[in-house]
């Protein structure tokens, strides 16, 4: 079984995923963040940098789809290669950081990767407002985000209603404003309640 953790930057994400692993017993799959060789620069010139950050994304992602179609146990993963594309890739197209030809160039290298793919078995959407993720970010204190402008975390945020709005697949929207589900047992316990109901048909 696969599930898949969604959101936007500082939504939450890979907390989740490691709490919800820690819970069931699912092997986690985290987001190459802290060893993208791309990701400071990314933020400090966007432009100059996106098409490398996102192929390299790209790479690290179609491994974990790979390893996951020949696991046998309950994969977690932050943040989904669908996800990337319909959300990172297209925004920053849209804004003019990437160009038609290397937009054109990533498509075709993801449609070709994708071709055999599977959604998740399920999708955990965490739906988060601008002020609550720049809270988060805030908080981690990550140099290279800590520069990110409004106007990018507003498109994103856009880009995943839309995308969660036509998503064809099993998905599970929580509501992360005003949880803590790190710190509140009540609030981790109300979305493995969900989590329970959408899978195993309990607490219906």
């Amino acid at each position: 079984m696969h599930i898949g953790i969604a959101g936007n930057i500082g939504a939450g994400k890979t907390t989740l995923t490691r709490m919800l692993a820690a819970h069931y017993g699912w092997t986690p799959r985290f987001e190459s963040v802290t060893f993208n060789p791309y990701l400071e620069d990314y933020y400090k010139d966007i432009k100059r940098w996106s098409f490398n950050l996102e192929i390299f994304f790209l790479v690290r992602r179609l491994e974990d789809l790979m390893e996951i179609a020949k696991s046998e146990s309950v994969i977690i993963q932050d943040r989904t290669i669908f996800e990337g594309v319909n959300i990172f890739v297209k925004n920053n197209y849209d804004m003019g950081n990437l160009s038609e030809r290397d937009f054109n160039t990533y498509m075709e290298i993801y449609n070709t990767m994708t071709s055999v793919s599977k959604y998740p078995d399920l999708l955990i959407y965490l739906k988060s407002s601008v002020a609550h993720l720049v809270s988060q970010i805030q908080k981690r204190g990550r140099d290279y985000e800590l520069g990110m402008s409004l106007e990018y975390l507003k498109n994103l945020n856009e880009r995943y209603e839309q995308w969660i709005a036509a998503y064809p697949g099993n998905v599970l929207i929580i509501d992360a404003d005003g949880m803590d589900f790190e710190n509140r047992p009540e609030d981790f316990a109300h979305i493995t309640d969900l989590i329970d109901s959408r899978l195993y048909g309990l607490f219906q």
